[in-house]
């Protein structure tokens, strides 16, 4: 009889109910999972090229960033910024004595796109900033070098030899 009063009080319990202990724990599970929905940030989906020689950046310096989307669109400190919100703000940092931009530009945004964002920030007295990178061990340099003649140096620092392409006139 289990629970009852005529039982001896000296045996051991050897068994222990653990659907209690299952249910707070699914509970929980399940409190945690929809709770870590609302935790995550959205971030801005950036494909970085990557490079071989970056760095870390100094947390204590005043910064901005501002990434350049491939479709052109700018943002500011991960909002969709204009022009003049952005020369603004690096209007404001560029008072403070080491204030920088830092500039993430998806793989597949123009040249001529970054540099006009850096012209921009420059102009308005912001000269300090910092290009992002994804700084993995086989970068891009690697792999031009690799594939054929990119026109830069190789592993010896020498440059590639410049020989015509098949069908050239010299």
């Amino acid at each position: 009889m289990a629970g009852g009063a005529m039982g001896d009080d000296d045996d051991e319990i050897t068994g222990i109910n653990v659907t209690p202990l299952v249910d707070i724990m699914l509970v929980l599970l399940i409190i945690f999972m929809v709770a870590s929905n609302y935790i995550v940030q959205e971030a801005i989906e950036v494909n970085l090229p990557k490079a071989a020689t970056g760095e870390e950046v100094n947390s204590e310096i005043k910064s901005v960033a501002l990434i350049v989307k491939a479709d052109g669109k700018l943002y500011m400190n991960g909002e969709e910024s204009s022009r003049q919100q952005i020369a603004a703000s690096a209007r404001a940092l560029s008072k403070f004595e080491n204030a920088q931009a830092l500039i993430a530009a998806d793989r597949a945004t123009s040249h001529g796109a970054v540099i006009e964002l850096i012209d921009l920030i420059r102009a308005e007295g912001l000269v300090s900033f910092a290009i992002n990178i994804d700084p993995e061990n086989d970068p891009v340099v690697g792999e031009a070098s690799e594939g054929g003649s990119s026109g830069a140096p190789d592993a010896e620092g020498e440059a590639p030899s410049a020989e015509p392409a098949e069908g050239a006139q010299p």
